[in-house]
């Protein structure tokens, strides 16, 4: 079991930092794709709004009910998201899910800054909530891509 130190040490000031200042936040009018996906240990929920154009997001906007690490994930996935590709976003949410369960390395830039969630690699409870807004995120470019294509 973890120590009252440990977890100190997880929710470190930069931490605390992201999760207080998350960009993109709300809902858009009319999203081409929403998305809103649940962490079931937690509740947390990430709903993901966003519109795709020539492959790339466009506008996005995510509502972000989450403990301070899904929050810090979700504030680094708003900093970095607009003008991505799909295949951006699978391959950043692959990389973070690799690097907390399998102690792969820090996803690539533009999201390497999810490389302050590495303490939480031992919190095994935690790791669904942060991978939401990026599971929400391509979920939602999905989606907005196979509409564009209807």
């Amino acid at each position: 079991m973890s120590s009252d130190t440990d977890l100190v040490k997880l929710y470190s000031g930069r931490i605390l930092e992201l999760a207080s200042d998350i960009p993109l936040t709300g809902r858009l009018d009319a999203p081409m794709a929403s998305v809103k996906r649940r962490s079931p240990l937690c509740g947390s929920t990430v709903t993901v709004d966003l519109d795709v154009e020539d492959g790339r997001i466009s506008r996005f906007a995510q509502d972000v009910k989450a403990c301070a690490l899904g929050q810090a994930s979700a504030s680094v996935v708003g900093a970095h998201v607009l003008g991505r590709t799909r295949a951006e976003v699978e391959t950043a949410r692959d990389q973070l899910r690799a690097m907390l369960k399998e102690d792969g390395p820090v996803p690539d830039a533009p999201f390497d800054g999810l490389e302050v969630l590495l303490p939480a690699r031992d919190y095994k409870n935690r790791h669904a909530s942060i991978m939401l807004a990026l599971e929400a995120t391509a979920e939602a470019m999905e989606q907005a891509e196979k509409a564009a294509c209807a």
